[in-house]
């Protein structure tokens, strides 16, 4: 087969993968879902292996704690959040009436300095304006009250996700071996070479930002609720799960605390230790957290997976987000590798010599 032939044969195949994607997206959750557990869980079950458990024994050892330790978070955690979800709904219009009485006071000043027929169309701006926020707010509500009803399908698809990680953990070596002799066998040590990297780079990662993750969210939970924030649990933990995209958790959280936060409290210092905690958070989290657990070595830029996370909500809901760091992570290594291929090349060499005789 040609390397023309070769490129078009890889290039249906991504081209039929991306359209099974996109047309099973609806069902997809639980399988994704699944494959990431098990990808998460292998390494315990090759240590439970080397204790001389068998791996189906290793798997049900593992399957079985993994749920509990989910359940009961689920059970403990749940009716709070599903709670403070409602009772944030039901104070969306307060909260939008408090912001636009509050841009009415601030704009009382700006107006004295204007002319009549100013002060009117500045009025005009400025009622346009709170209604859009007023929009948003309500908007926000109703995308709170979706993600609930999500939530419920989620809970319901937790029945279809441990059978599937249950036996991608217990056959993971055996399939792992099985797309190995399938590799095409004039590119094997190549490919192999480039899958170790995008595993240590997974790996890296998604367990590291995992776990920093988890740390975030429970700070974040603990500090708001310990403030005094009426919802410090809901955003805690979603700035939490959210700072598995670089920034976004942070930034988010912090804007969305310090919001509740001065319209709740009438006392600037309170609104200051809600700040506080976000700021606290983040510098725990770039000078302790991210280097001790995450490392520099995963080589995925902070705007590489950003655009990543985007762009698979955008196309594919929450099953791109799921999937949004291994493709990030795949095309990553894949770039880095065609560039080193390209700097070792003719194209690249025009003269025809060495990579380091061409100028700079």
């Amino acid at each position: 087969m040609t390397a023309r032939r070769q490129v078009a044969f890889w290039l249906a195949g991504m081209a039929v993968f991306g359209l099974l994607l996109f047309l099973l997206a609806d069902i997809l959750l639980p399988f994704v879902a699944g494959m990431a557990v098990a990808y998460l869980l292998d390494p315990i079950a090759d240590r439970l292996e080397s204790w001389g458990l068998s791996r189906t024994m290793a798997t049900v050892v593992i399957t079985v704690l993994f749920m509990v330790v989910t359940l009961g978070a689920l059970f403990l955690l749940l009716p709070v959040l599903y709670n403070q979800a409602l009772d944030l709904i039901g104070r969306a219009p307060a909260i939008a009436g408090a912001l636009r009485d509050y841009f009415l006071s601030l704009s009382e000043g700006l107006f004295e300095s204007l002319a009549p027929d100013q002060i009117e169309r500045a009025r005009e701006a400025l009622a346009g304006f709170t209604e859009e926020i007023v929009g948003w707010l309500l908007g926000f509500g109703e995308g709170l009250w979706r993600s609930g009803l999500a939530l419920v399908n989620l809970i319901a698809m937790l029945f279809i996700t441990p059978i599937v990680s249950f036996y991608l953990l217990r056959d993971w070596d055996h399939l792992t071996a099985r797309t190995d002799a399938l590799l095409p066998r004039k590119h094997a040590r190549v490919i192999r070479e480039q899958a170790a990297k995008i595993n240590d780079t997974l790996a890296g990662f998604v367990r590291g930002q995992g776990l920093v993750c988890l740390i975030l969210g429970l700070f974040y939970a603990v500090g708001l609720s310990l403030a005094g924030l009426d919802f410090g649990l809901i955003v805690g933990l979603s700035a939490g799960a959210l700072s598995f995209i670089p920034y976004v958790g942070a930034i988010t959280g912090f804007l969305v605390g310090v919001i509740l936060a001065f319209l709740q409290f009438d006392d600037l210092l309170r609104v200051g230790a809600v700040a506080l905690v976000f700021v606290i958070g983040q510098l725990l989290e770039g000078n302790f957290l991210s280097p001790k657990l995450v490392g520099e070595r995963v080589g995925l830029h902070p705007v590489w997976v950003i655009f990543g996370a985007f762009a698979g909500a955008a196309l594919f809901g929450l099953v791109g987000v799921l999937l949004a760091v291994p493709a990030t992570a795949v095309i990553g290594v894949l770039v880095r590798f065609a560039i080193e291929r390209y700097e070792t090349s003719a194209l690249y060499r025009s003269d025809g010599g060495d990579a380091g005789d061409s100028p700079p």
